[in-house]
């Protein structure tokens, strides 16, 4: 079953049937995409794929997190994600057992045994690893990366720093996304909220999974949530987002 379908034209959000809410959420999450000069929202420096899924411990208004998962979708890459609310309840003890202590983001990359919990140096190993070595300008500028990633996420602090307690879904769902998209952020904010994990299936401007996405969906419109227990599709962040809060949030 496939729910939702609104027009992604960013005027959209501006109509009268669109709280004024829901306005300044778009325009902060689209300054936040300005903030950081759109990065994540092409695919450049493919190299080779793995053959087991990254995964990795994050929370969407982290600075450095934002940085991994810009690299993830530069890079093309999908990822087993555990969003960590603040503060963290459901993933914090396999962090603290892996690392001895509480920090994130934490990539572990179970093809190489690799695992850090230092932004820089897993953008570094990504690109080493499965890009061409070349670390995009946005990312390898150190302490303005930092300042302008840290911007970003103050302009989205009041959305991310709210926890709702949740039920688990009886599977992974599944969210087609890509970093710099302004209405993909609100729904990964409210996984991050939910602390409810998800399979990341990364699709920015040039990605190789485009076709294969529009084959199946009938076009190219992100974020797409999938529930396969339910056999529920979502399109559109909205529609994305009261599916989420109507049957995961505890009080659901």
């Amino acid at each position: 079953m496939k729910i939702g379908g609104t027009s992604l034209d960013p005027l959209f959000i501006w109509k009268k049937n669109y709280p004024l809410t829901e306005a300044i959420d778009f325009a902060t999450s689209v300054a936040a995409t300005l903030a950081r000069l759109g990065s994540g929202a092409y695919v450049a420096h493919v190299g080779k794929r793995p053959t087991k899924l990254l995964e990795l411990y994050e929370r969407e208004g982290c600075p450095f997190s934002r940085k991994v998962r810009e690299a993830l979708s530069i890079l093309d890459l999908d990822a087993l994600v555990h969003p960590c609310a603040e503060p963290p309840k459901r993933s914090r003890h396999i962090v603290e057992e892996r690392l001895g202590r509480f920090e994130i983001p934490l990539l572990i990359d179970a093809n190489t045994d690799f695992s850090s919990s230092d932004s820089d140096a897993i953008v570094r190993y990504l690109f080493n690893e499965y890009g061409d070595g070349t670390v995009p300008l946005p990312l390898r500028l150190g302490a303005l990366t930092n300042a302008t990633s840290r911007v970003a996420s103050l302009l989205r602090k009041p959305q991310t720093s709210k926890t709702m307690p949740s039920k688990e879904p009886e599977d992974l769902l599944e969210l087609y996304s890509y970093e710099a998209s302004p209405y993909c952020r609100l729904v990964r904010e409210v996984l991050t909220k939910l602390e409810i994990s998800y399979i990341l299936h990364n699709v920015a401007r040039g990605s190789a999974k485009r076709p294969a996405f529009i084959e199946r969906t009938g076009k190219m419109q992100v974020p797409y949530l999938v529930d396969r227990p339910r056999s529920i599709e979502i399109v559109e962040s909205r529609a994305i987002i009261r599916y989420l809060e109507g049957h995961f949030a505890a009080q659901a």
